[in-house]
């Protein structure tokens, strides 16, 4: 019997490694055929390799994965990996896709894989169009993220660029604002600004810490066990609550 193939698209390399991982152990007769840092070589890989299932993030480089999706063949099951559970449940749990949120959780894996196990042995059609339609409409509803952040540096204010930020933390009546270089605060709490940036680039690890995932150089436990997470360029480490350990699983 021939083994059934899928790819798996997903720019950020843990999250690509541990669902590779998982797929192994939930899935082992499945044949990972391709691993794609983006939406460009994701769309050249079901090009090449026609596969039964496709596992897509939404937020790629060069094409995102609904661009991805519209290229795949009628054949081809989608998984979306998203970090939106609001409207991605709504969208997808009636349609022909099925979706993983960020991060993955093993016994929804387990339900995923077991629906597409289901529709393969059923030959059951896919039409993605509605679908796709729709998650592209609430995708293109969601909020602007912010940029550029005012900040105070002592008696005077300067405008911050999302993209140096390393991390946010808490700091009683304010929320520090760390860069490689640098170091402010603002006045907005972490509960208000979590909503204004992109998921997939700033997790949120402790109730009072959000972290660039790009900034994460290691995550270890330290003695009693707890989660410490070291960024680059940095000395400090930051804990890692219960709340949010799932993020970091098979440490």
């Amino acid at each position: 019997m021939t083994r059934p193939t899928a790819i798996l698209a997903e720019d950020e390399a843990p999250l690509r490694a541990e669902l590779r991982v998982l797929l192994t152990q939930l899935w082992p007769d499945l044949n990972i055929v391709a691993d794609c840092v983006d939406g460009g070589q994701a769309i050249e890989a079901l090009r090449l390799h026609q596969p039964d299932v496709a596992f897509l993030d939404i937020r790629m480089p060069i094409a995102d994965g609904l661009q991805v999706a519209r290229s795949a063949e009628r054949k081809t099951h989608i998984v979306f990996i998203t970090a939106y559970d609001d409207f991605a449940v709504q969208a997808f749990e009636q349609g022909a896709v099925d979706y993983l949120l960020k991060p993955i959780d093993h016994a929804r894996l387990k339900m995923t894989i077991d629906r597409i196990v289901a529709r393969l042995a059923a030959g059951q059609p896919l039409d993605l169009s509605t679908v796709l339609a729709q998650f592209e409409a609430r995708l293109r509803a969601q909020p602007e993220r912010i940029k550029w952040i005012t900040a105070s540096v002592g008696s005077s204010v300067r405008v911050l660029a999302i993209d140096d930020v390393m991390y946010f933390q808490s700091d009683e009546k304010y929320t520090r604002v760390v860069t490689a270089n640098d170091e402010a605060h603002i006045r907005m709490p972490i509960k208000e600004l979590l909503p204004q940036l992109d998921p997939d680039t700033f997790w949120q690890i402790h109730r009072s810490t959000i972290v660039r995932v790009g900034a994460i150089r290691a995550v270890k436990r330290d003695e009693d066990g707890k989660l410490q997470v070291t960024l680059n360029g940095k000395a400090e480490t930051l804990a890692v609550s219960p709340s949010f350990v799932a993020r970091f699983r098979g440490l």
